[in-house]
């Protein structure tokens, strides 16, 4: 995993297999990069919308648990990114747009409106981000920022959900007006070249 607040942690990842830690190096390339966990509704959809967008260098579909009262695992998503190309409140407003981040409805067990943290810096950083945000919404939003504590990823078959095939009726419904609605506030973060490619028409 990257540093988020020190080049030195750059070279070195601390990767935990169970209860055994273990120090491998990484590329320099991962200096240009930042990771963010997000959930709020299905990981499909959630895959679908952060999988669109330029500046995304990888998306992680699975379920995250964080700490605590909150550490049952939750659909969510990892995402690399590349802040020079889309900043971390871009990519929190576009998650709060595209799930119901002003409902606290009953399966926020499953589908836990969140901000998942790889650091402290990066956790004061997303509280003021969802601070400034509010004032674009109505009503109080129910997101909330959890340290990162483990992630679980789908099955093989079921990674990768839209763009695998993109004409089911699932991706259709849900994923496709999340991303027209994209189209029309956040255009210039679409990977419109991607879309056009998998033949989606927005």
């Amino acid at each position: 995993m990257c540093s988020l607040t020190s080049k030195k942690d750059v070279w070195l990842s601390l990767v935990m297999n169970h209860s055994t830690a273990t120090l491998t190096s990484i590329s320099p390339d991962c200096e240009r990069t930042e990771k963010i966990g997000l959930g709020g509704g299905c990981h499909w959809c959630t895959e679908g919308v952060f999988a669109s967008l330029l500046g995304v260098i990888k998306v992680n579909q699975g379920w995250i648990a964080s700490v605590e009262e909150n550490a049952n695992f939750s659909e969510a998503i990892e995402v690399n990114f590349d802040p020079k190309i889309i900043s971390l409140e871009t990519l929190i407003h576009i998650h709060l747009l595209t799930h119901a981040a002003t409902s606290a409805h009953s399966m926020r067990g499953k589908y836990r409106s969140a901000v998942y943290v790889y650091s402290d810096s990066q956790s004061e950083l997303a509280r003021n981000i969802l601070d400034t945000l509010q004032q674009n919404f109505d009503q109080p939003l129910v997101t909330e920022v959890y340290p990162f504590s483990k992630f679980k990823p789908n099955s093989e078959e079921l990674k990768d959900y839209f763009y695998t095939e993109p004409n089911r009726p699932f991706c259709q419904t849900y994923i496709q007006p999340k991303l027209k609605r994209l189209m029309a506030e956040y255009s210039q973060h679409l990977n419109t070249e991607k879309l056009r490619q998998a033949k989606i028409d927005l």
